[in-house]
Formats: structure tokens, C-alpha cells, sequence
């Protein structure tokens, strides 16, 4: 079972930016799968002020060695100066689904 799975997570603004990135890193096989989910009520703060914003957030299904790939793809299309990218590792998870994420995606 593959133990470089990651799960990358990152809000968006909108439908159309989520939708945007998500299709370029599946489409570039940098991820095996995006999940958008809209709705999302983030609370932070920002230059000092509390700031409450609508977000959609992706959960990106890629591996270690495509994060810095998929850092910089989400860099050049999110319109955020600082957007949200955490990558958590995949501790476990069903076998054949891990091993699917890591035949998907390619770092050439």
C-alpha cells in the first residue's frame, strides 16, 4: 500500500475558481480526484481585521511527490494572496483505492 498519499486541502472563493483548479490538476494528473464542497463558512483573521467569507473547499486525493506541482498550479490560479494549501498525510485507507490515487497521478 502506497504511504506517500496525500490529502491536499484548499478554499476557494467561488464555484468557478474551485472548478478551474480542480480540472487543471486532474487533467494534468497531478491529483487521482477533486472533491468540491460548496458551502463552507471560514472565520480568520486577516491584516488584523475578523473576516467571515463564503468558501467552497477542495479536497485534493494526489501523493508526495506531485505537492510541489500542485502548490504551484493552485498559486498561479487562485486569485487569494495567501491561499489556504495543507497537505495531510494518508495514514490509511483501503488498499486498492490508494494504490488507484498513486496510477493515476505523475510528476513527469
Amino acid at each position: 500500500m502506497p504511504n506517500h498519499v496525500e490529502l491536499i486541502l484548499c478554499t476557494c472563493p467561488d464555484r468557478d475558481t474551485s472548478e478551474k483548479i480542480a480540472l487543471r490538476l486532474v487533467e494534468a494528473r497531478l491529483a487521482a480526484c477533486v472533491n468540491i464542497l460548496p458551502g463552507l463558512t471560514s472565520v480568520y483573521t486577516w491584516q488584523d481585521r475578523l473576516e467571515t467569507a463564503e468558501e467552497h473547499l477542495l479536497l485534493i486525493k494526489s501523493t508526495r511527490d506531485c505537492y510541489p506541482l500542485i502548490e504551484r498550479t493552485i498559486r498561479d490560479l487562485h486569485p487569494y494572496d495567501l491561499p489556504e494549501i495543507i497537505a495531510l498525510p494518508i495514514a490509511q485507507g483501503l488498499p486498492d483505492y490508494l494504490n488507484w490515487i498513486d496510477a493515476c497521478v505523475s510528476t513527469n
